[in-house]
């Protein structure tokens, strides 16, 4: 065995309260990265849901116009289908229209999904789901007939059935989306089934940051314009960053403030480690001096030092992980903290272990106290064996 970790295991060292401050560090620290990469999972899952990731669109869209849709089945389709990244392709249906609920009229706008709204059964027709803030605005509810008017060359009425009220998880803009069947919004337009005015593309997860996002869409646009027909309507390649550019800008900035969290954490980890590290050596100066007189050199006493501190550390780390995974688990499942999604866009605390983010956290945050620590060491290379050994 190693002399100086046999010397180590046996110093004694107070260290309670540097124990305690390293687990509030890393408790902190790691708290910060599941809410941050809770967010982003969040956001970019809603913002998937609610319009694609990359969107196949007529360069002036209208959601007015029932009369220019594009092809649901374009030549280039198979083509944008085996690019990289890319997870599923829908052709999709929008079109506005204003809700009318006794005195309430309220602007929508309708979405025609493939296979429409999950909760509706084959003898429903017309099935909607609508967004639960028209609900509460409106007085609609699960159940009820939902009178709904398009305007376009003429003024076009529909009776639809409410049968389920959705969560909004991502209020993104001021737009109240109504999920239909795609069927139902084509025969509203007057379109036959192999037309919309989207096509929506759906990336793997992985692949869903923003400079991914924007490189896929990119390519995507160059091999519409490669292999697709003269025949067809012309479309452009939309990128969900480039259509919400807030939400982006906001995610940034709330990865900005998780790494200032983590510099300040472990600044403050390190200098409470370093005060620790200064109180144990005063306390143990008489051993230091022995173990000079016994022929230790400053480097091997250093190390008797920093291991007993490591294990100190590691001790809080610890702690501090299981107290942080501990609250991330209670809050995934119970989502006891609220938001208002009005100023945050989620409803809760959102928060994603990512257990490989938390892992390069830990080890990049010991080593950096573990150098901060090389700091107090130097004071042994001035301590005097003849002044601090006594014979007793």
């Amino acid at each position: 065995m190693d002399a100086s970790f046999f010397i180590a295991g046996r110093l004694r060292f107070r260290g309670n309260i540097a124990v305690i401050s390293i687990a509030v560090s890393f408790l902190v620290m790691i708290i910060a990265v599941s809410v941050s990469s809770g967010f982003r999972h969040e956001v970019r899952n809603g913002l998937s849901e609610m319009s694609g990731d990359i969107r196949l669109m007529p360069p002036a869209m209208n959601y007015l116009d029932e009369n220019e849709p594009i092809e649901s089945d374009p030549a280039y389709l198979p083509y944008v289908q085996d690019a990289q990244g890319v997870k599923s392709i829908a052709p999709v249906v929008y079109r506005a229209g204003i809700v009318k609920n006794g005195e309430n009229i309220h602007g929508v706008l309708f979405k025609g999904i493939p296979g429409g709204v999950s909760e509706a059964s084959d003898s429903v027709s017309l099935a909607v789901s609508i967004p639960s803030r028209l609900a509460e605005i409106s007085g609609l509810k699960a159940g009820d007939r939902m009178l709904a008017y398009f305007v376009g060359d003429k003024v076009k009425a529909r009776q639809f059935n409410v049968v389920s009220v959705h969560q909004t998880m991502v209020q993104a803009d001021d737009k109240l989306v109504v999920y239909a069947d795609l069927s139902d919004m084509q025969r509203v337009n007057g379109w036959e089934d192999d037309q919309a005015s989207v096509m929506e593309i759906m990336l793997e997860d992985e692949y869903k940051n923003e400079v991914q996002i924007e490189e896929i869409a990119d390519l995507v646009g160059t091999l519409v314009n490669s292999y697709g027909s003269e025949e067809e309507a012309s479309v452009i390649s939309v990128s969900a960053v480039s259509s919400y550019p807030q939400l982006f800008d906001w995610l940034n900035l709330i990865d900005f403030n998780v790494f200032f969290i983590l510099v300040l954490m472990t600044i403050v980890a390190g200098f409470n480690m370093i005060s620790g590290l200064l109180i144990m050596l005063f306390e143990n100066i008489s051993t230091i001096g022995l173990l000079k007189s016994l022929g230790m050199t400053d480097r091997a006493i250093s190390k008797v030092f920093l291991s007993t501190s490591a294990v100190l550390v590691l001790k809080g780390m610890a702690a501090g992980n299981l107290l942080a995974i501990l609250f991330c688990i209670i809050q995934g499942t119970t989502h006891l903290l609220k938001l208002n999604p009005e100023n945050y866009f989620v409803s809760f605390v959102p928060v994603n272990l990512d257990m490989g983010m938390i892992l390069c956290a830990d080890i990049l945050s010991f080593f950096v106290i573990m150098l901060l620590l090389l700091i107090p060491c130097i004071f042994i290379s001035k301590v005097d064996p003849a002044e601090t050994v006594r014979v007793r």
